[in-house]
């Protein structure tokens, strides 16, 4: 997911996407943890885009009370 992408969704679908991949990391450990993730680049990939959705929903709530 590119940064333009993220940042042209609203507050809500921002949440909604958060949701969603904090659910597709849960289900990536445990398929780790028990012996059957076939593409291991795909943590780091989803823990990338959880990072990018947070940074940029913590910049449109300041640019809010700003």
């Amino acid at each position: 997911m590119k940064a333009a992408e993220v940042r042209a969704m609203s507050v809500d679908q921002l949440n909604d996407e958060l949701a969603k991949l904090k659910k597709e990391q849960f289900n990536l450990r445990f398929q780790g943890a028990t012996g059957q993730l076939e593409k291991t680049s795909r943590v780091q990939q989803v823990r990338r885009d959880i990072a990018r959705i947070k940074t940029i929903a913590r910049q449109k709530a300041a640019e809010a009370k700003a």
